[in-house]
């Protein structure tokens, strides 16, 4: 049985990372489907410029992808330094930047006068927004359910469309 992905990857032993998720219910990622003639082809942009956006969001480097009819591959590289580098403020821009962050978080960018209590309480969702934005779990997550929002919506479906992260295998140097 595979590991879950948190038990795979040691920052310690690298930070390169080899990610593959696949398509289910045969669905098309991109290419044209043969017994339809129907192209996906258009999708393939989706993923590629959702890729790079997240790309300079989180703490996480795309070295190397390849993009298939019904699965793509990335490797990715975590970069902890960039990650640790981040203000405060930075790490709560780029937070909502993919997702509307809390209450104190909305507050805090809108007046940044707060009490010791609220920015202490503040501080523990900034340390685990820091963890997350170079987190491969969160990376392929956000990515892939962007994707198959977008892929639902125009194949006026409901439900998983398509990609799951199936596999991430910890790339050594030699």
């Amino acid at each position: 049985m595979p590991k879950p992905r948190k038990e795979q990857v040691s920052l310690e032993a690298t930070p390169y990372y080899h990610c593959v998720s696949r398509c289910v219910r045969r669905a098309f990622l991109c290419g044209t489907d043969d017994s339809t003639q129907h192209s996906y082809e258009h999708r393939r942009a989706w993923l590629e410029d959702e890729l790079l956006k997240q790309a300079h969001t989180f703490a996480v480097d795309i070295a190397a992808y390849a993009i298939m009819s019904n699965h793509y591959h990335v490797v990715l590289h975590i970069n902890k330094q960039q990650a640790d580098s981040w203000s405060f403020d930075e790490v709560i821009e780029r937070w909502h930047t993919l997702y509307k962050g809390n209450v104190l978080s909305q507050r805090y960018r809108v007046n940044p006068k707060f009490s010791k209590a609220e920015k202490d309480k503040l501080a523990e969702y900034v340390s685990v927004w820091r963890e997350r934005l170079m987190d491969i779990s969160w990376f392929m997550r956000r990515l892939n359910e962007t994707i198959s929002r977008k892929a639902n919506e125009e194949d006026n479906c409901t439900g998983h469309f398509s990609l799951r992260p199936s596999m991430a295998y910890a790339l050594r140097a030699a």
